[in-house]
Order: structure tokens, then C-alpha cells, then sequence
């Protein structure tokens, strides 16, 4: 880890109400990677709120603060998360952009939770969050008139969606409650719209490409807090500029985390707490029975992964199975933060069908109507890009991802020719 160098670095209820205005919302070599994943899968916040100030705090040494965010093990807290994720994500002709193809809502009348997460993908949300140990989670995303509310409860597993008045519900059988070690939890993908989920999740990634220093002091919803900056080295290819965290002073817990793009302007991911207690939530906050005339999907969807495999090994294996039916070939090339994921897609252009609705050609001219036709050794193909994620999908059916620049994705290409 390179040049690590010392420097300075809410009480209040959990379900009050803060619905937002009526305005509008650990591979060593992965660190870009996984940034790309949590920015692609979930969120983004603003600067939170009831900052008064930097703190005076003691010196602290960027290891030492590593050390205790790593030794930090809040089990009880609750409070109120504000996200904002702005990654310039392309529009597509005649509107819409490429958020809009996941279906984030899939249907008024599902609350399975895969349908609802896309929606943290772009603009500003609020989450209202709770966890008890490691059995008890609940995740709140507030809107204008509604809520949709995640809640694991031991052996229960319940989504609900107030606006469609439908709940998604799962059972974990006993035997399957300890499994490989680990106690059951809400999936990993439902709590990571957290800064303590996104800080882990970069910390196991930073190597020796990385800038690592404590950067001054904050407040961040009434706590005083240190700043962990993490940078790439100026060498870079990377589209990210920096990333910080902001870290309880008191207890190490993570409470803000913004990662700023290199092109400049403001956070593509900011997210932190406006409000948060480290004291137990009341029980009845993981209480919940279907209100009157719920509709009650009890079943996960054909090809989804059990509710009793939710936290452990074993969860997505199945939907890993079948994307490894569909491609071949992954693999990471590069280092660092210029790591370039890569991707074959099997039988390249040539499997487009004559209708055009399928296989990479497909794609390929699909993504022509927003992207950027690009050439090099590797032949043609069409870049798309965001302010952080750039994507290059060649005509032979290839398909180069990072956190990078045009310029490394194509260099990318070209070596794998």
C-alpha cells in the first residue's frame, strides 16, 4: 500500500418520517471492478446532512484508521441513508436509458426484491435501515406516497410494496439457518446501500496502484468522523478520481462514501447516513404481517435462487450456472484500477439471426444508437460510456467492461486479438 501518511482526520428515531421532496432521488486486483458493480447494481447519495464543521481530532495514521474501521463491529444500529447516483448513463433513442432495460419495477404488482433495485441505479433516494445482529435486517426505500420495505426476520423473509399494496414472502427451513458458519442474512445485494457494505467491498481491493492517506475531518449525521481518501496513481487509466470515506471517530463504522469520477464535477456515488444510533432498534421495527387484501407471492421466481440459500455460498449458484450456459470465457486482465474485465459471448456476430433480435450483432446494433464505433487491430466495435463505466462490444462478439478510458479498453482489445 503506497504512500500512507498521518494527518486529522443522530440520535434519533428510526422510523420518523423523512420522505424526500415532492422535487425528486475482495480480489486484490478488482478495486475498479468493484466499484463499477456497486455503481451498475445500486446507488449513489448526497452530501448528508447535519454537518456543522471539522472536528479536531487526534492524529491517525491512513493504516491505523484502516485497522479500525477493520476491527469495528457494530451488530445493533438504525438510521436514515440519503443516495444519489448521478453515472451519466446514456439515453437511448427515443428516450428511456439504459437503466430503463433492467425493469426496475417488473410489473406494479411485484415486490420481489430484484425487481425494485434498479431503481437505486440513478438519482436521489432515501433508505431507512436496521439491523440486529445478524438476523434481524430491514431496508426501507421512501418514496413520495409509498414505501418498499425489506425485512429479515430469523427464519422470514419479507418484501413489501405499499404502493402496489403486494408483498414477496420466503422461508428459510431451520436446518438452514446456519450454513458453512455463516448465520442467515438479508442477500449481500439488498444491504449493500450501505457506506459500511461499499467501503468493505473497495478496502479488500486496494494494492499497491493506490493512494491511501487520511484526509482531514468531518461531520456526518452529528458524528465526528475521519477522512480516508483513496486514489489511484496518477499514471492511471482509470475514469475514477478519488474515493472517501468518512469514518466514526468513535467506533469505526463507515458513514459516508463518495466516489468522484476523474472527468471532474460533482459525486457519481454519494452515499451516507443522515441519521443514525448505534443503540438496538426496537423489536417490532422486524414485525410484519400483509396488511388486508395483499397479494402474497410465496414462491421466488422459476430460475431464482431458495430463500434458504439468502446468505450463504450457495445463493446465486444456480443463475451463475445458467450465465455460464450463455458465456465463456471471463476473464480480468490489467491491474489495479485499470483492470479490464473480458467477456466472450459465443458465436460472435455470426449467430445474429436474420431478424437482428439476437446474439451480439443484435446487440451491437442496438448499442450503435448511443454508443461510439471504434477501431484497432481487434477489427470494429461500439463503445458505450458512462461518466465512470465504459464498455467496448466488438463485432466478433467480445465484450471488454471497466472502470477506464476508450483508449485502455481498446489497448485491451487489441492485446487479446
Amino acid at each position: 500500500m503506497a504512500r500512507i501518511r498521518p494527518t486529522q482526520v443522530a440520535d434519533d428515531g428510526f422510523w420518523d418520517d423523512e420522505r424526500p421532496s415532492r422535487g425528486k432521488k475482495a480480489a486484490r486486483y478488482a478495486a475498479p471492478v468493484a466499484v463499477a458493480g456497486i455503481a451498475a447494481a445500486t446507488i449513489g447519495l448526497v452530501p448528508a446532512l447535519a454537518s456543522t464543521g471539522d472536528p479536531d481530532l487526534p492524529k491517525i495514521s491512513a493504516q491505523e484508521l484502516i485497522s479500525k474501521m477493520a476491527a469495528s463491529d457494530a451488530q445493533q444500529m438504525s438510521g436514515s441513508v440519503k443516495i444519489t447516483t448521478d453515472l451519466g448513463i446514456p439515453s437511448l433513442p427515443g428516450g428511456g436509458s439504459l437503466a430503463d432495460l433492467g425493469g426496475a419495477r417488473g410489473g406494479e404488482a411485484s415486490a420481489s426484491p430484484d425487481s425494485r433495485l434498479m431503481e437505486l441505479i440513478s438519482g436521489s433516494h432515501t433508505l431507512r435501515v436496521a439491523t440486529d445482529g445478524p438476523d434481524k435486517q430491514r431496508v426501507s426505500i421512501v418514496e413520495n406516497a409509498a414505501e418498499y420495505s425489506m425485512i429479515h426476520n430469523g427464519d422470514e423473509v419479507w418484501a413489501y410494496d405499499s404502493g402496489s399494496n403486494s408483498a414477496y414472502h420466503a422461508t428459510a427451513p431451520k436446518e438452514a439457518k446456519v450454513k458453512g458458519g455463516h448465520r442467515q442474512e438479508l442477500p449481500k445485494d439488498l444491504r449493500g446501500a450501505t457506506p459500511q457494505e461499499i467501503a468493505k467491498t473497495v478496502l479488500a481491493s486496494v494494492d499497491d496502484t493506490t493512494d491511501v492517506t487520511v484526509d482531514g475531518t468531518s461531520r456526518v449525521a452529528g458524528r465526528d468522523a475521519y477522512d480516508l481518501l483513496i486514489k489511484p496513481k496518477a499514471n492511471s487509466d482509470s475514469t475514477i478520481g478519488s474515493v472517501r470515506i468518512a469514518v466514526d471517530a468513535d467506533n469505526g463504522v463507515p458513514l459516508k462514501f463518495t466516489l468522484s469520477p476523474k472527468s471532474g464535477g460533482k459525486a457519481a456515488i454519494d452515499v451516507g447516513y443522515t441519521k443514525v444510533d448505534f443503540g438496538k432498534p426496537k423489536a417490532s421495527t422486524f414485525d410484519f404481517t400483509p396488511p388486508k387484501g395483499a397479494k402474497v407471492t410465496e414462491e421466488p421466481k422459476a430460475g431464482r435462487p431458495a430463500a434458504k440459500d439468502f446468505g450463504t455460498k450457495d445463493f446465486g449458484t444456480k443463475d451463475f450456472k445458467d450465465a455460464q450456459g450463455a458465456l465463456s470465457g471471463l476473464n480480468v486482465v490489467g491491474k489495479g484500477w485499470d483492470s479490464v474485465a473480458r467477456l466472450d459471448t459465443p458465436g460472435g456476430a455470426a449467430s445474429t439471426t436474420p431478424g437482428g433480435d439476437s446474439g451480439p450483432g443484435a446487440a451491437s446494433g442496438l448499442l450503435g444508437g448511443f454508443g461510439k464505433e471504434v477501431k484497432g487491430d481487434f477489427g470494429s466495435g461500439t463503445v458505450v460510456s458512462t461518466r465512470l463505466v465504459n464498455a467496448l462490444l466488438t463485432d466478433d462478439g467480445k465484450v471488454f467492461v471497466g472502470a477506464v478510458d476508450k483508449d485502455a479498453l481498446v489497448k485491451a482489445a487489441n492485446a487479446a486479438k
